[in-house]
C-alpha cells in the first residue's frame, strides 16, 4: 500500500512537471506565431520615416495614421470592394460546400460501384493540368467570364483536396447508420441531408473555413477576368491602389516633378491588417469545429 502511494505521488509529480513544460513550450509557440502579426499591426500605425530609420518595433516609436488615411481616401470605394469580397466569399463558399459535400457523399457511398474510378479522375487533375493558356482561353472565349462575378466564383468552385478530405470524413461514418435509414425508406437525398451532413459538421466547418479563406484571399481571378474597377474584390483593389500610387511617383520622378511621398511601407502593412482583420475576428467562432475537424481520424474507435 505504501509502495503504491509512493508510485502515485511520483506519477503526480511527473505529470505536474510535464504540464509545466507543455504550458511553457506552447506559450513560446503562441508568442512566435502572434509576434509577426503584432509587428504588422504596430508597423501599420508607424510613420514611414520611423520605419525607414528605426525599423519595425513592438510599439510604434512615432505613431501615425497616414497609412490608413491613404487607404481610405475614397472610403466608398473601399467599402464597395469589401462588399464584392463578402459577396463572392459568401456565395462561393456556400455553392462550393454544396457541390463538394454532394460529391464527397457520392464518392464515399459503398453503393456507388464507380466511386474509385471517379475518385481517380478527380485526383488526376491535381497531378496534371491543361495549363494556364488553354484554361484562360476556354473561360474567356466559351464561358464569357470577362467582367462577370461568376468568374470570381466558378473557376475555383471545387477544390479536389478538400473534396477528398470530406470524402474520407464521410467514409468514417458507420455504414450501419445508412443501412438503417434505407430500411426505414430513406432515399439518398434524405440520407445525405439528414444523416451525412449533420454527422459531418466538424469536417464541413473545417473545409468551409479553408474554402472561405481561398475566396477571401483570391486576387488572381480578378487580375485575369476583371477590368472594371467597380468589380474589384478587396485584395486586388488594395494591390491596385499601391501599384497606381507607385507608378505615379515613378513617373513624376523621371519627369523631375516633385510629388507627395506615399508611405509605402506602412501602407503595405495596413493593407494586410485591412485584408485579414475580418477573417481573424471570425476564426474564434469556428475554432472548436476547426480543431475537431483537423484532428479527426487521429483517434479511431
Amino acid at each position: 500500500m505504501e509502495t503504491q502511494t509512493g508510485s502515485n505521488r511520483k506519477f503526480s509529480s511527473n505529470r505536474r512537471v510535464f504540464n509545466i513544460i507543455s504550458v511553457v513550450l506552447l506559450s513560446l509557440l503562441t508568442l512566435f506565431c502572434t509576434l509577426p502579426f503584432w509587428l504588422i499591426l504596430s508597423g501599420s500605425f508607424t510613420s514611414q520615416d520611423s520605419i525607414l530609420t528605426d525599423g519595425y518595433r513592438l510599439l510604434p516609436k512615432i505613431f501615425s495614421l497616414e497609412a490608413y488615411q491613404f487607404l481610405f481616401k475614397a472610403p466608398e470605394d473601399m467599402l464597395h470592394a469589401y462588399g464584392v469580397t463578402i459577396f463572392v466569399t459568401a456565395v462561393g463558399t456556400f455553392s462550393s460546400m454544396i457541390v463538394t459535400s454532394m460529391a464527397a457523399y457520392a464518392l464515399s457511398s459503398r453503393d456507388f460501384i464507380y466511386r474509385n474510378t471517379v475518385s481517380f479522375f478527380f485526383y488526376f487533375t491535381t497531378v496534371f493540368g491543361g495549363g494556364l493558356v488553354p484554361w484562360y482561353i476556354f473561360n474567356m472565349k466559351y464561358l464569357h467570364f470577362k467582367n462577370n462575378y461568376i468568374s470570381l466564383i466558378l473557376p475555383t468552385l471545387v477544390n479536389v483536396t478538400y473534396l477528398l478530405i470530406l470524402k474520407s470524413y464521410m467514409a468514417n461514418i458507420p455504414e450501419a447508420v445508412f443501412e438503417s435509414a434505407r430500411l426505414d425508406g430513406a432515399n439518398d437525398w434524405t440520407i445525405y441531408r439528414r444523416i451525412a451532413l449533420p454527422l459531418s459538421k466538424a469536417g464541413l466547418a473545417t473545409v468551409g473555413l479553408f474554402i472561405a479563406l481561398n475566396y477571401w484571399n483570391d486576387w488572381y481571378a480578378a487580375m485575369l477576368y476583371i477590368d472594371d474597377d467597380r468589380m474589384y474584390p478587396l485584395q486586388y483593389y488594395l494591390n491596385d491602389i499601391l501599384n497606381k500610387s507607385q507608378g505615379m511617383m515613378n513617373a513624376a520622378a523621371r519627369a523631375g516633378i516633385p510629388s507627395a511621398q506615399v508611405p509605402s511601407e506602412p501602407v503595405k502593412l495596413a493593407m494586410t491588417v485591412v485584408a485579414t482583420g475580418p477573417i481573424v475576428l471570425l476564426y474564434p467562432f469556428l475554432q472548436k469545429y476547426f480543431v475537431k475537424g483537423v484532428t479527426i481520424g487521429a483517434v479511431k474507435g
